[in-house]
Protein backbone atom coordinates (compact mmCIF):
# COMPACT_ATOMS: atom_id res chain seq x y z
CA UNK A 1 0.00 0.00 0.00
CA UNK A 2 1.33 3.80 -1.00
CA UNK A 3 1.63 5.77 1.94
CA UNK A 4 -0.72 8.48 1.98
CA UNK A 5 -0.13 12.07 0.33
CA UNK A 6 0.04 14.68 3.31
CA UNK A 7 -1.70 17.85 3.07
CA UNK A 8 -1.09 20.83 5.29
CA UNK A 9 -4.38 22.88 5.52
CA UNK A 10 -4.56 26.28 7.01
CA UNK A 11 -7.66 28.57 7.79
CA UNK A 12 -8.82 30.76 10.46
CA UNK A 13 -12.29 29.75 9.92
CA UNK A 14 -12.66 27.06 12.15
CA UNK A 15 -15.92 25.44 10.40
CA UNK A 16 -13.95 25.46 6.73
CA UNK A 17 -11.10 23.90 7.66
CA UNK A 18 -12.76 20.84 9.52
CA UNK A 19 -15.18 20.65 5.99
CA UNK A 20 -11.97 20.35 3.98
CA UNK A 21 -9.84 18.49 6.12
CA UNK A 22 -13.15 15.49 6.47
CA UNK A 23 -13.26 16.10 3.12
CA UNK A 24 -9.43 15.52 2.29
CA UNK A 25 -9.07 12.63 4.46
CA UNK A 26 -12.20 10.49 3.11
CA UNK A 27 -10.59 10.88 -0.48
CA UNK A 28 -7.47 8.99 1.08
CA UNK A 29 -4.90 11.77 2.09
CA UNK A 30 -3.56 12.35 5.53
CA UNK A 31 -3.91 16.31 6.77
CA UNK A 32 -2.17 18.63 8.84
CA UNK A 33 -4.49 21.28 9.80
CA UNK A 34 -3.18 24.61 11.21
CA UNK A 35 -5.77 27.80 12.14
CA UNK A 36 -2.83 30.17 11.83
CA UNK A 37 0.05 31.02 9.30
CA UNK A 38 2.56 30.65 12.56
CA UNK A 39 0.91 26.96 13.51
CA UNK A 40 1.57 26.25 9.60
CA UNK A 41 4.83 26.85 9.79
CA UNK A 42 5.55 24.80 12.58
CA UNK A 43 4.26 22.06 11.15
CA UNK A 44 5.31 21.97 7.86
CA UNK A 45 8.91 22.33 9.71
CA UNK A 46 8.05 19.20 11.60
CA UNK A 47 6.69 17.22 9.17
CA UNK A 48 7.25 16.34 5.27
CA UNK A 49 4.37 18.15 3.59
CA UNK A 50 3.01 17.22 0.21
CA UNK A 51 1.05 20.15 -0.60
CA UNK A 52 -0.42 23.24 1.31
CA UNK A 53 -3.79 24.49 0.85
CA UNK A 54 -4.17 28.08 2.66
CA UNK A 55 -7.07 30.47 2.72
CA UNK A 56 -6.01 33.96 1.38
CA UNK A 57 -7.39 35.63 3.81
CA UNK A 58 -6.32 35.18 7.37
CA UNK A 59 -5.60 37.88 10.63
CA UNK A 60 -2.14 38.24 11.14
CA UNK A 61 -0.60 37.12 8.08
CA UNK A 62 -2.15 36.13 5.01
CA UNK A 63 -1.95 32.85 2.91
CA UNK A 64 0.09 34.68 0.30
CA UNK A 65 2.54 35.45 3.30
CA UNK A 66 2.75 31.77 4.64
CA UNK A 67 3.52 30.77 1.11
CA UNK A 68 6.27 33.05 0.81
CA UNK A 69 7.74 32.23 3.84
CA UNK A 70 6.89 28.43 3.19
CA UNK A 71 8.71 28.86 -0.47
CA UNK A 72 11.55 30.19 1.38
CA UNK A 73 11.84 26.69 3.54
CA UNK A 74 10.78 24.39 0.76
CA UNK A 75 10.04 25.88 -2.29
CA UNK A 76 9.54 21.95 -4.30
CA UNK A 77 6.58 21.83 -2.82
CA UNK A 78 3.07 22.86 -4.60
CA UNK A 79 1.32 25.49 -2.72
CA UNK A 80 -2.55 26.68 -3.37
CA UNK A 81 -4.30 29.53 -2.41
CA UNK A 82 -7.87 29.20 -1.87
CA UNK A 83 -10.06 32.42 -1.98
CA UNK A 84 -12.81 35.19 -3.40
CA UNK A 85 -11.25 35.89 -6.98
CA UNK A 86 -13.16 38.94 -6.90
CA UNK A 87 -11.11 40.45 -3.91
CA UNK A 88 -8.10 38.74 -5.01
CA UNK A 89 -7.52 38.76 -9.10
CA UNK A 90 -5.51 42.20 -8.74
CA UNK A 91 -3.11 40.77 -6.59
CA UNK A 92 -0.05 38.79 -7.29
CA UNK A 93 0.46 35.76 -5.32
CA UNK A 94 3.40 33.28 -4.52
CA UNK A 95 1.35 30.32 -4.61
CA UNK A 96 1.93 27.96 -7.63
CA UNK A 97 -2.28 27.52 -8.10
CA UNK A 98 -5.31 30.12 -7.16
CA UNK A 99 -8.61 28.33 -6.75
CA UNK A 100 -11.72 30.48 -6.23
CA UNK A 101 -13.44 29.25 -2.90
CA UNK A 102 -16.93 29.98 -4.11
CA UNK A 103 -16.31 28.91 -7.72
CA UNK A 104 -14.72 25.33 -7.10
CA UNK A 105 -16.64 22.46 -6.31
CA UNK A 106 -15.27 19.90 -4.40
CA UNK A 107 -14.98 17.59 -7.14
CA UNK A 108 -12.79 20.26 -8.98
CA UNK A 109 -10.90 20.85 -5.89
CA UNK A 110 -10.23 17.43 -5.24
CA UNK A 111 -8.79 17.02 -8.93
CA UNK A 112 -6.61 20.00 -8.49
CA UNK A 113 -5.12 18.77 -5.47
CA UNK A 114 -4.44 15.30 -7.00
CA UNK A 115 -2.86 17.06 -10.15
CA UNK A 116 -0.66 19.32 -7.59
CA UNK A 117 0.17 16.66 -4.93
CA UNK A 118 1.69 14.76 -8.19
CA UNK A 119 3.77 17.11 -9.08
CA UNK A 120 6.04 17.29 -5.82
CA UNK A 121 9.08 15.57 -6.69
CA UNK A 122 11.52 16.63 -4.40
CA UNK A 123 14.58 19.64 -3.69
CA UNK A 124 14.95 21.55 -7.16
CA UNK A 125 19.07 21.20 -7.74
CA UNK A 126 20.44 24.52 -6.25
CA UNK A 127 17.69 24.91 -3.70
CA UNK A 128 18.40 24.42 0.22
CA UNK A 129 15.76 23.71 2.75
CA UNK A 130 15.86 26.86 5.39
CA UNK A 131 15.77 25.90 9.05
CA UNK A 132 11.86 27.33 10.26
CA UNK A 133 13.88 29.39 12.95
CA UNK A 134 16.17 30.94 11.10
CA UNK A 135 13.23 32.01 9.13
CA UNK A 136 11.55 32.93 11.95
CA UNK A 137 14.67 35.33 12.97
CA UNK A 138 14.60 36.64 9.13
CA UNK A 139 11.14 38.04 9.81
Amino acid sequence: MRPKKVILCVDDNEQELSVLSFMLSTNGYRVLAASCGEEAITLFGENAVDLVLADFSMPQMDGNQLVTKLKHIAGHVPMMLLGDPQKTDAQIHAADAFVGKRTCTPQELLERIKIMSARKRGPRKGVQRVAPAVLAVAS
